[in-house]
């Protein structure tokens, strides 16, 4: 972390949403650096403690990351989130064309729903 440009260690100076951001960062670089001939990225809630300008700057560093994984043929990104301004920066970026809505149905099983993602852009 950089405060007046003096370097700080981050322990015990960072809120929740700076460590996640941070966490997302190095879980991506590393990603980028080792696995440049896997197709898949995952990421389980990773707006969790992010405010609202932090969220859309994830889904603008994604949408990056799309379009330079575009060439590779087996590239997947999965997002688990239940963060739907997220999604709409996500929609916002021409790369998103769908979602599975994942609700309790009549009897409190699980059900799948395949949503287009104009359902978010139009809300």
């Amino acid at each position: 972390m950089v405060k007046s440009d003096a370097e700080l260690d981050m322990r015990g100076r960072c809120s929740a949403g700076q460590k996640v951001l941070a966490a997302i960062i190095i879980r991506l670089a590393l990603a980028e650096c080792f696995g440049i001939n896997c197709g898949m990225i995952a990421l389980d809630e990773p707006t969790t403690n992010l405010d609202s300008d932090n969220i859309e700057s994830l889904a603008k560093g994604l949408s990056n990351i799309i379009d330079a994984r575009s060439s590779q043929k087996n590239f997947q990104l999965i997002v688990i989130t239940h963060d739907e301004k997220f999604l709409t920066h996500m929609a916002a970026s021409k790369h998103t064309d769908h979602f599975y809505r994942v609700s309790r149905n009549v009897r409190q099983k699980s059900s799948i729903e395949w949503c287009p993602i104009s359902l978010i852009q139009d809300s």
